[in-house]
């Protein structure tokens, strides 16, 4: 496993940190990727996405989606089931899981649906309107009108 050095970046940025921490973060994992459940992530619009997950066997009460940290969490846990069952072959998996999902600034979940064995996870991108890009007005005169800039 290669180790790369990132004290460079943090000497050269400042408020990046999140960013350098992010790559150290996915640089340093060790672990295997988990492949289950299988899931997609589509871009629905400019500012819009969705996280199609695979939960065939599960139902909505087995599910929980959580936001925290910038993150989102998706686990299931499947309800022991009661009834001696015997299997010739068993290849569903109904095993339990969590996946974890890095969210962006200012990207919220806008809902989540359960249909036809798939879970579906919306995201969307609002940027406050502070952070979103506005004209300044260029005066003729040698002074600056605090007051007009503010108004607009």
């Amino acid at each position: 496993m290669r180790r790369i050095d990132l004290a460079p970046l943090h000497r050269a940025t400042v408020g990046f940190d999140q960013i350098a921490d992010m790559m150290d973060r996915i640089l340093t994992d060790t672990q295997s990727t988990p492949s289950y459940p299988p899931y997609n992530i589509e871009k629905t619009s400019d500012d819009g996405w969705r996280i199609s997950i695979a939960v065939a066997g599960f139902s909505e009460s087995d599910l929980n989606v959580e936001l925290r940290d910038n993150a989102l969490y998706v686990s299931a846990q499947k309800a022991d089931e009661t009834d001696d069952k015997v299997f010739l072959h068993r290849g569903i998996a109904n095993r339990a899981f969590e996946r974890r999902f890095a969210l962006a600034e200012h990207v919220r979940v806008s809902g989540a649906s359960h249909v036809n064995g798939m879970l579906n996870i919306d995201l969307v991108r609002e940027v406050p309107e502070a952070l979103k890009p506005r004209q300044i007005a260029i005066s003729s005169g040698d002074t600056v009108d605090a007051k007009a800039v503010e108004a607009k």
